[in-house]
């Protein structure tokens, strides 16, 4: 076993975590619709390292299942560290965005989370409301849904 090697391999593989997690997290919401940014990272990044393990012969096998469990370990740090800190929680998670309230549209906001008008009302509509004026607030989830409050 070529323990140079496997330390490459660990060292790129956090590299590579952090950086393609900070992509997405600069992206914003809409960028995984209905997935995290860890849970997109890891499922696309196992994908990728499982094929080329199986299918190439320049991977060893070692090498292939070594960057496979430490994408798991790092899913698996991330996670439980959210939980343990709410500061390392909002560091790697986006925030809900209030796109509308009962005043109107907040622009700005959806200019930031790339919202337009349209989809607002067609959330509007899904939630069974026929006037936007018994809206009280829209929000763009972290998973990327827009979140109707009524009136009450």
């Amino acid at each position: 076993m070529d323990w140079t090697l496997l330390f490459a391999t660990l060292g790129r593989g956090v590299l590579a975590y952090a950086v393609v997690v900070l992509y997405i997290r600069l992206s914003g919401n809409r960028t995984l619709a209905k997935m995290r940014a860890f849970d997109f990272v890891v499922t696309i990044a196992l994908g990728t390292l499982l094929a080329s393990t199986i299918v190439t012969n320049t991977t060893p096998l070692w090498q292939g299942l070594a960057a496979i469990g430490l994408l798991i370990l790092l899913q698996y740090v991330v996670a439980r560290l959210g939980v343990a800190s709410p500061a390392f929680n909002r560091l790697v998670t986006n925030e809900s965005i209030r796109v509308r309230d009962e005043r109107g549209y907040d622009e700005k906001a959806m200019r930031r989370a790339r919202v337009t008008h349209d989809e607002v009302e067609a959330a509007i509509r899904r939630a069974g409301l026929p006037d936007a004026s018994l809206v009280k607030e829209v929000w763009l989830e972290v998973n990327g849904d827009l979140s109707v409050v009524k009136r009450s």
